[in-house]
């Protein structure tokens, strides 16, 4: 949520978008747009899309899940690298901010491979368990609340198949995850689950220090 690495500096940080990501136009578009709105800085950086991108292939995914999806930006990376038969279901609880993602999935060329449900990912994910789509998904992205990140992670866990992939991005927080006296709801949440996952034998896991931290479950 956040388009400076930790520890990167500013000119680093360029380097790398500029020989590392290959950004469609279209995402540099929504990318300038985004950043003249109010909480600009919830949109994930432009490495991130493409290492989100190239995950989605190198799993071979065909389903996908997205739990908080802002302006577009991930989900229209995803969308980008699917198979024409691809699909993906985006969670979200604002109107307004995806009325600036369905924009530019028209414009990419990629609004019927996504679905968007305005309503509490909590909810929507449930609903998904009780129509049996346990172990149906290839690849799930989450990026909203921190305080319901362990929720969307256990349904998570159960809806992506064994060999799915979870990435949860802002697992570094900031840095604050190394703030033992952190009173806040958010930070606590996220150092209570890089603690969990990191004991958790029903996934495989990576805790990439790209942006502003991305752990990476693969369910066994």
């Amino acid at each position: 949520m956040t388009n400076k690495s930790i520890g990167i500096s500013d000119e680093l940080a360029k380097y790398v978008v500029e020989v590392g990501v290959r950004e469609p136009d279209v995402l540099a578009r929504l990318r300038a747009e985004t950043a003249a709105m109010p909480n600009h800085q919830m949109q994930i950086a432009p490495e991130q899309g493409a290492f989100l991108a190239l995950l989605v292939q190198l799993v071979g995914a065909r389903r996908c899940i997205e739990v908080g999806t802002f302006t577009g930006y991930s989900s229209t990376a995803v969308a980008l690298a699917l198979p024409a038969d691809g699909r993906l279901l985006c969670c979200d609880v604002s109107e307004e901010w995806t009325s600036t993602a369905r924009k530019y999935w028209v414009e990419a060329g990629v609004a019927d491979k996504v679905e968007l449900r305005v309503a509490p990912a909590a909810q929507t994910l449930d609903e998904l368990l009780a129509q049996g789509e346990e172990s149906t998904y290839d690849f799930a992205f989450v990026d909203a609340d921190k305080a319901g990140y362990d929720g969307y992670y256990e349904r998570l866990l159960r809806l992506v198949r064994p060999g799915g992939l979870i990435a949860l991005d802002n697992t570094l927080w900031g840095g604050r995850v190394l703030d033992s006296d952190a009173e806040d709801e958010d930070t606590r949440a996220i150092q209570a689950l890089n603690v969990k996952l990191a004991g958790d034998e029903r996934v495989s896991l990576s805790l990439v220090p790209m942006a502003d931290g991305v752990t990476l479950a693969r369910r066994r």
